[in-house]
Parts: structure tokens; C-alpha cells; sequence
């Protein structure tokens, strides 16, 4: 086991990891710090980061991803009243023996595959200031080397994962790669959107950026390719960011930050093959937990007559005319 400590040279986090095939890439930044308000109460004293699909919280699954995309290290980017996501990744000697004393050894190796599956770092965000400013505040333990950033909200079912999917092209193209995604015409005010240049032949699915616009309005959008939350980055980000202004909101906005390293040097775009589930939103994570229940060997078969019962719509239409 190392030890790694918190940025700020606050206590350090025991942490340990198991081997994986190592990656271009080594370094994910996963930013953490926001309030979840979207889910009060049931985040007021939890991190939302922490609610579970079936059995797992929301953030293990963006881990899982990145190790099995070959990446060594895990930076969270923490704030107030976060600390359950630290304890989840770190050893917990009494369950452990509780466990073993039971004999409960299938919950025993799935509890020690967590505290053994990566190396994690902590980095505490004072104030919720944007996700630019969430990336910013990793610039020391980044370093000077490419780094991806993983938003834990969008839990991406893909074979091969996401993250890796993204390297594969940063290593053809070599230089940041943003994940897209076509959304319905409706749907792009609500997302950040990239121009590309249709005259770039790069392959299937992988695009030149020539301009990134936030949340335009729908007969302005340049595309229907929606940026997802994965991004491979090259560490000149930090600078741009730095020179980038908050916007009326006090926050700085990654995408203004990559529209000022856009002037500096060719930034790329990839389509994600697989299932994306926004559990940032009740409805996205509802549909989520349906998804990922329906995918277990154990559960599956059970869950699906639950669900195809006639008694389940009776049922749910009598409390909701409560």
C-alpha cells in the first residue's frame, strides 16, 4: 500500500490499487464538490456521488471505468461534507473483520476490491466555482501530462470502456478529445455543443472542433454533437483557465477555458459507442437503476416480472392520486 496525501498537506488518505494495463493517460480528475440540490433532501447530508445504482454508488462506476481503461491514478475534487466518498474508498479494517468472522467472503472480496482498485488523491475545491475551476484546482497534481477528467453523473455502459475509447483517439490525433454525444434537436440548449469541420477526415466518429458553444439556443446550435462528461485534456489547459474569466454566474466554465486553448492548438471530438445515463437529473438516475438492475444475473429475471406486473401500474397510480 502508499500513502498519498491531500493537496494542502492535510492529512494524507491511505490508498492502495491493483495492476492494470497501463495507459498513455495516468491521471483521471473526478470533480466532486458540488451540492447535488437537485436530489434534497436526500443529499443534505450525503454526497450525491454516493447514492447508489443497485448496489453501487454513482461514482464507483466512473472509477471502475478508468481503471479498466488502463489509468494509475484518481484525483477527487472534494468540498464541505464530503467525506463518505473518502471513506469509501478507503480500508475499512472493522467490516473487514466483521466479514471474515461471518464468513461472508463474496462481500468480503467485493469490499477489498474497492480500497485495492486504484491509487486515489484528494483535492478540496473551497467554493463551488464552476467546473473549470474544479479542474484548476488539480493543476498541482496533474502536473505536466495528460490527464482526463470523468464526471461521475454520466455512468456510461460501454465495451470497450468510454475512457478507453477516448485515449485510443487522443493517441491517434495527439491532442485533447472531448466525448460527444447526437442528442435530439430539442435537447441542445441543454448541453455545451461543438462546431466541427466537415472537411477533416479523421475516422469514424472523430471530429476537428472548430468552435465550442455552451448551451446555445436550439436554432443556433452549430451540431447535435452534445459534450458528455469525459474529456481527455493536455495539461496547457491550466493556463487557459487561469486566463479565463468567471462568467455572470462567479464560475469558470471549462468550456470557455477549452475555447481559449482552442486559439492555441487543435482540440478533437469522439463519439462514444455505448449506453449513457445522466444521473445528474431524478428521471436519468431513476432509468439508470432500472438499467443496471436489468443487467445483473441476479436480479434480471426477478426485476423484469416485477416491473411487467400488472399490479405495479395499479398500484403506483393509486399513491400518486394520494
Amino acid at each position: 500500500m502508499r500513502r498519498v496525501a491531500k493537496a494542502g498537506g492535510a492529512k494524507p488518505a491511505v490508498i492502495s490499487r491493483i495492476g492494470a494495463v497501463k495507459s498513455t493517460v495516468r491521471k483521471v480528475v473526478f470533480p466532486a464538490a458540488g451540492l447535488g440540490t437537485r436530489f434534497l433532501p436526500a443529499t443534505k447530508a450525503q454526497p450525491k456521488e454516493m447514492l447508489p445504482l443497485v448496489d453501487k454508488p454513482i461514482i464507483q462506476y466512473g472509477v471502475e471505468e478508468a481503471v479498466q481503461s488502463g489509468v494509475e491514478n484518481i484525483i477527487i475534487v472534494t468540498g464541505r461534507g464530503k467525506n463518505a466518498i473518502e471513506d469509501h474508498f478507503d480500508v475499512n479494517v472493522e467490516l473487514e473483520s466483521f466479514l471474515q468472522q461471518r464468513g461472508k467472503l463474496d462481500q468480503l472480496e467485493e469490499i477489498r476490491k474497492i480500497s485495492n482498485m486504484i491509487n486515489v488523491a484528494y483535492v478540496r475545491q473551497g467554493e463551488p466555482l464552476g467546473l473549470g475551476h474544479a479542474v484548476l484546482v488539480t493543476a498541482d497534481l496533474v502536473g505536466d501530462e495528460p490527464f482526463a477528467v470523468i464526471l461521475a453523473d454520466d455512468v456510461i455502459d460501454a465495451n470497450p470502456p468510454a475512457l478507453k475509447q477516448m485515449i485510443t483517439v487522443f493517441e491517434q490525433v495527439g491532442g485533447p478529445v472531448l466525448a460527444v454525444e447526437r442528442v435530439p434537436h430539442d435537447q441542445v440548449s441543454n448541453y455545451g455543443v461543438v462546431d466541427i469541420d466537415p472537411s477533416a477526415n479523421l475516422g469514424k466518429g472523430i471530429y476537428l472542433v472548430r468552435d465550442l458553444v455552451e448551451k446555445p439556443p436550439r436554432d443556433e446550435a452549430p451540431s447535435d454533437l452534445a459534450i458528455i462528461g469525459r474529456y481527455v485534456l493536455t495539461p496547457d489547459i491550466f493556463p487557459a483557465l487561469r486566463a479565463t474569466a468567471s462568467d455572470r454566474t462567479g464560475e469558470i466554465q471549462l468550456t470557455n477555458g477549452l475555447r481559449k486553448l482552442l486559439q492555441q492548438r487543435k482540440i478533437f471530438a469522439c463519439e462514444i459507442e455505448g449506453t449513457r445515463h445522466d444521473t445528474g437529473n431524478k428521471l436519468g438516475y431513476l432509468q439508470a437503476g432500472v438499467y443496471f438492475a436489468l443487467r445483473r444475473p441476479d436480479l434480471s429475471e426477478p426485476f423484469r416480472a416485477y416491473i411487467r406486473s400488472e399490479n405495479i401500474e395499479r398500484r403506483s397510480a393509486v399513491r400518486s392520486g394520494k
